[in-house]
């Protein structure tokens, strides 16, 4: 097996060069593929590659991925010279079930898609994978030919109009975000319409997004459900979704995700994307993230606004779940190797903790909080709260414990204004009570918080601008 450390791909790096100003953008290749596997293997198989019917909207300047997230990377090289034309990271559905106890008992499959500029000659797509040393090995190769007869070529009409939400210039100049409606009836366009307005607001009151709003496009588009509302196998709600999307992804109750990937892209082409946000039409509190893929959100949680950002903040930037007294589908593991997301860490060496460059000296590593007093709280909270899923209460009683729950953090970390400002290595974080720390007291990845910290607003920016002209001006 191919090893290839991140580092030294910088030495191959070729990007695809710059069309002139009269020059239109290039066609969009998607290529589809299945991902199967268990517990311990996995292996992948063409299914079919696609001519979308709308050009490319990437920055033709910033081919080349230099953030270095995810759990995998895609490459369009040239075959000859292995030189890369364009590359990505990426997380997906597989890798999050392979560390389920199902992944153990069975094997299972998920299809998957990566997408590029067509490069107008015959290219090699290859597939890495994060490994141990932090570097990526490569596990799948295929290639692909856009000039190929059987490349798909015709596409259905779009399902519904495309809306503008918040559009701010050129797809190419901009970060280009789709929200996809899921169980909204053609009667209720007009909500999705106002709900999708609504989010977009609320996300733009976020720093760093508030003062990055003139890099982002906003688009929306709903195709009608032939029901109102979102799957929910656990209290009996079945609905169907041409995105596949559901609550209760891998036995959890408040995960939702979106599980027919071939049946969301046939939606999704029809629109100028590079992210995209799922809006559920429900209640019921809950949501997800997966970085380059999507994130979802109920949107008519009364916590909507909170969790649109908050799984944002997984799908644009890699973040990590920071905190880690909720249940989880995931299994523990002994093992505490270094995160590769930004605002994790397992510090190993505090002098070479990865958000170092912001601790102000004399700052002790790791850094004290009310550890004691925070899971003492919450372990008798989140009793109440599986209560209240196991008795299937109305959801206003989950919302009016979660807002108990967050005056109760905001009053505890409030008598404690030495650290609640600062930058330092707190433990408790990725689902774990020791062993991996955060860079901040509070975050909006750690409780309903109404602001990201400064790692996490850092990590934030750094996408922006791999997606955009640049920081020039901001």
């Amino acid at each position: 097996m191919k090893t290839i450390l991140l580092h030294s791909l910088l030495f191959l790096l070729l990007p695809l060069p710059a069309p002139a100003a009269s020059q239109e953008a290039p066609a969009t290749i998607r290529v589809d593929y299945y991902h199967s596997g268990n517990a311990n293997t996995e292996m992948f198989s063409l299914h079919q590659v696609v001519l979308e019917p709308l050009p490319w909207p990437g920055n033709p300047d910033k081919a080349i991925d230099t953030s270095g997230r995810g759990y995998f990377m895609f490459q369009v090289e040239e075959p000859v010279s292995g030189a890369v034309l364009y590359s990505r990271g990426y997380s997906s559905i597989f890798q999050e079930w392979q560390s389920t106890g199902e992944a153990r008992e069975m094997n299972r499959s998920f299809h998957e898609s990566v997408r590029f500029p067509n490069p107008e000659q015959p290219v090699r797509l290859r597939i890495l994978k994060r490994n141990q040393a932090q570097g990526f090995n490569s596990i799948w190769t295929a290639d692909i030919n856009a000039d190929d007869m059987l490349v798909v070529r015709a596409h259905e009409p779009a399902p519904a109009e495309v809306l503008e939400l918040h559009v701010s210039g050129a797809p190419s100049d901009k970060v280009d975000l789709v929200l996809l409606g899921d169980g909204y009836t053609a009667e209720e366009a007009d909500k999705f319409a106002a709900d999708a307005q609504r989010l977009t607001r609320a996300l733009f009151t976020y720093s760093p997004f508030r003062e990055r709003a003139g890099d982002f496009n906003v688009w929306g588009i709903n195709p009608p459900a032939v029901q109102s509302g979102v799957n929910r196998p656990s209290n009996g709600t079945f609905r169907y979704s041409p995105s596949g999307t559901t609550y209760d992804a891998f036995r959890s109750e408040r995960y939702v995700l979106a599980f027919d990937n071939l049946g969301m892209r046939r939606i999704l082409q029809n629109t100028p994307y590079e992210f995209v946000v799922i809006l559920g039409n429900s209640s019921t509190y809950g949501g997800g993230g997966i970085f380059g893929l999507y994130s979802t959100v109920a949107a008519d949680s009364d916590w909507s606004e909170y969790l649109f950002v908050h799984e944002f903040g997984h799908h644009f930037a890699a973040l990590a779940d920071e905190y880690y007294t909720s249940d989880v589908a995931y299994e523990p593991t002994t093992e505490r190797p270094e995160p590769w997301e930004p605002n994790v860490t397992a510090l190993h060496d505090p002098a070479l903790l990865k958000w170092g460059s912001l601790v102000q000296e004399n700052t002790p590593l790791p850094t004290e909080w009310p550890k004691q007093k925070f899971e003492a709280f919450q372990l008798e909270n989140q009793a109440r709260r599986a209560q209240l899923r196991a008795e299937n209460r109305p959801e206003a009683e989950m919302n009016r414990l979660f807002e108990e729950e967050q005056r109760w953090v905001n009053e505890l970390f409030a008598g404690y204004p030495g650290t609640n400002s600062v930058v330092g290595a707190f433990e408790g974080a990725n689902y774990m009570a020791t062993g991996y720390y955060r860079s901040e007291m509070n975050c909006t990845m750690f409780t309903r918080h109404d602001r990201f910290c400064r790692v996490c607003s850092d990590a934030l920016i750094e996408i922006i601008d791999l997606y955009t002209p640049g920081a020039a001006g901001h």
